[in-house]
Parts: C-alpha cells; structure tokens; sequence
C-alpha cells in the first residue's frame, strides 16, 4: 500500500519538462539533478515533493525523447508513482525497468494536494480526501515482480531471468 501526496500536471507533460535541457550537463550527477525535477511544469515541485508522494499527469505523460534519466530522477525526488490518463509507451518500460509504478487511470476526478491511497495488488487508487475510488487495472504479476524488486536489474539479479 502506497500513501502519499498528489501533485497535479497537465497534459502532454515531456521528458523535457521532466529534466529541463539547460540541465543536460547533470546527467552524471543524478542527484544533482533530481534537484531541478519537473522545474519547467512546476517551479516548486523539486522542493514541495516529500518522500511517497505521487505525480499525477494527463494525457500522454513522458512523451519526448527516451531519456531513461527521466523516471529515474522522478525517483530519486521522492515520487512512490506516477499515475496518469495516459503514458508515453518508452517512459512507461523506463519506469517500470527502473522500479517505479504508473498506473494509468482517469486523474480528473484528483486534485492537486489531494491525500492518495495506492494498492497496487488490486490496481485501486482511493482518493483519501474527497473518498473517490478509480480503478487502474490490474499490474501484470511479472510487472508486479520487478516493481517489488526495484526494478528490473535488481529482478534479474535475484531471479537470473525474466520468469512470466
């Protein structure tokens, strides 16, 4: 069970929103980085995200350029999932290789600021503040897998193999 805060974008939210191009130049210091996460969408979004929090997009979130440094950044900020209506198919496979859960799902009825509750066995996200409950569907169990592994090199280490 997940729990955390939203943080509410747009649509058409780009890996170029995700990681600003004039910070191309981090790219070896993640940390760094993960610092200026989401900046061009939200200038303060870096700073408000505590640890378990989640982004919630529109439609098409992660479109752009395949930057596998842009889920990982999302990561590292703090950000437990993204859910959205729905996913660039690239950043969708980064995020999931890197650990990190999208959950595609109708986020008209969240609100920026709004108390969520994720079960991701279930696929059901319940909006503790206004008590709305949104199916996501469910994960696929290799999915689920390498989401509670870490991600996908992690599974593999464990596992020596993809086991569907």
């Amino acid at each position: 069970m997940l729990i955390g805060k939203a943080h509410k974008f747009g649509d058409s939210i780009s890996t170029d929103h995700i990681i600003p191009g004039r910070y191309a130049s981090l790219r070896s210091n993640l940390p760094e980085l993960a610092k200026h996460v989401l900046e061009d969408a939200d200038v303060n979004f870096a700073k408000q995200v505590k640890p378990g929090d989640f982004v919630v997009g529109g439609n098409n979130f992660g479109l752009g350029s395949s930057r596998e440094h842009a889920p990982l950044v999302i990561k590292m900020a703090g950000v437990s999932a993204i859910l959205a209506k729905s996913v660039a198919r690239i950043f969708f496979r980064n995020a999931i290789n890197l650990g990190l859960p999208v959950l595609i799902c109708d986020t008209d009825k969240i609100n920026d600021g709004d108390e969520l509750e994720i079960d991701l066995t279930a696929g059901t996200v319940k909006d503790l503040t206004s008590g709305a409950v949104l199916a996501t569907g469910k994960i696929p169990a290799v999915m689920l897998k390498i989401l509670n592994e870490g991600g996908l090199i992690d599974y593999v280490k464990k596992y020596g193999d993809i086991k569907v």
